[in-house]
């Protein structure tokens, strides 16, 4: 249970630098969002969640 708490709380600190060195650009890419295509957001997600588990699976083992 403390792996999880860790792992969010490293998700916030990403995403809070994010915006905070990038204020701008993340706007500018949030107005986009609504733009692309289902299928290429869907396709973005799989992606960040393969590499996200390939990643936990490498350091776990």
């Amino acid at each position: 249970m403390d792996d999880l708490w860790v792992a969010i709380g490293l998700v916030l600190v990403l995403e809070g630098a994010m915006y905070a060195l990038f204020p701008t650009a993340m706007m500018d890419m949030l107005r986009k969002i609504p733009d692309m295509p289902a299928a290429s957001l869907r396709v973005m997600g799989l992606s960040c969640l393969a590499i996200g588990w390939l990643i936990v699976w490498l350091v776990r083992s």
